[in-house]
């Protein structure tokens, strides 16, 4: 099996996990953040694809999804339009709230492609050039493609247990 077969199965996996947690999720559950101040699914959806989104574009030396497909002013959250979440504060979260969520659906389909498409036609040499010098040792690009997916997949997993918490009374918000 070659590299990029392999990067072609993992990003596909963050579909199948993030699909598994927006199905059947009330826009009022999306946006719950545990203890009042926590990251919401909302958030953590929006940010992982945002993440990926700006890092397959650099590397690929494409514009974002974000950008061609106008969803900063589709998700109209009322961030700086070049906003990841990266670092955000609670204030910040809270501003990434989805009346529905079909349209985080559709940005995070939209990126998938993107980086499914990027990744599948890479060839083994590539995945050695260096893409960032600011690290020592410099960041390949198979390299920063595995940190791509770490991420994918950490954030992912947050929002699956975000949304197990909302199974439990003591937890959920309340049913309107």
């Amino acid at each position: 099996m070659r590299p990029s077969e392999l990067l072609t199965d993992a990003f596909g996996r963050i579909g199948t996990i993030v699909g598994g947690v927006l199905h059947g999720l009330e826009p009022q559950n999306a946006n719950w953040r545990p203890g009042g101040s926590g990251n919401s699914i909302a958030w953590l959806v929006w940010h992982l694809s945002r993440g990926q989104d700006e890092q397959i574009a650099e590397v690929a030396g494409t514009e974002s999804v974000w950008r061609s497909g106008e969803y900063a002013a589709r998700f109209a959250f009322g961030l700086d339009p070049a906003d990841t979440g990266y670092g955000h504060t609670a204030e910040q979260a809270a501003a990434v709230h989805v009346d529905s969520t079909e349209l985080l659906r559709e940005y995070l389909q939209a990126v998938l492609a993107r980086s499914l498409e990027y990744v599948g036609g890479l060839s083994d040499a590539e995945l050695d050039q260096i893409v960032d010098e600011r690290w020592d040792p410099p960041v390949t690009l198979g390299v920063r493609l595995i940190s791509i997916l770490d991420d994918c997949v950490q954030h992912g997993g947050q929002a699956a247990y975000v949304k197990g918490l909302l199974t439990q009374s003591d937890f959920a918000p309340a049913r309107g």
